[in-house]
């Protein structure tokens, strides 16, 4: 005796249902991957281009009560905006953060600041810089 086959003769009644649902299945995963792309394309764009104010600490040097922090900071001539300093003890606390304020037509500074701190700071860590 032979069995009975199940399957559908090849080409006889257009496409199974699973090759339709892999289908819309991969066009809606090629639309979410592109939106994905030009989302991730737009936040890389305003990081980069739209910011105006970018700093580094050079050197620091602490004592019980201060941190001297050196930042050289880059700018847009004519920009104005802050750049956020923070300090920490040895145990990591934070014991002191400020903000320091850069004006100006100058595209470059160099600037000493000193950050008070409630205890000795070990650290000086430049958080960030912020375009008014």
């Amino acid at each position: 005796m032979s069995t009975a086959s199940t399957r559908l003769p090849e080409g006889r009644y257009g496409r199974s249902s699973d090759q339709r649902a892999d289908r819309k299945l991969r066009i809606a995963g090629s639309v979410l991957g592109a939106a994905l792309l030009a989302l991730i394309g737009y936040f890389a764009y305003h990081y980069v281009a739209q910011n105006e104010i970018s700093a580094e600490v050079i050197t620091f040097q602490a004592s019980d009560d201060a941190v001297k922090v050196h930042l050289e900071v880059r700018k847009d001539a004519g920009a104005s905006g802050y750049c956020t300093v923070r300090s920490q003890s040895a145990d990591g606390a934070e014991v002191g953060r400020a903000d320091f304020r850069f004006a100006g037509s100058a595209t470059r500074i160099d600037k000493v600041v000193t950050l008070r701190t409630t205890a000795q700071g070990t650290t000086a860590e430049l958080l960030g810089c912020h375009a008014d």
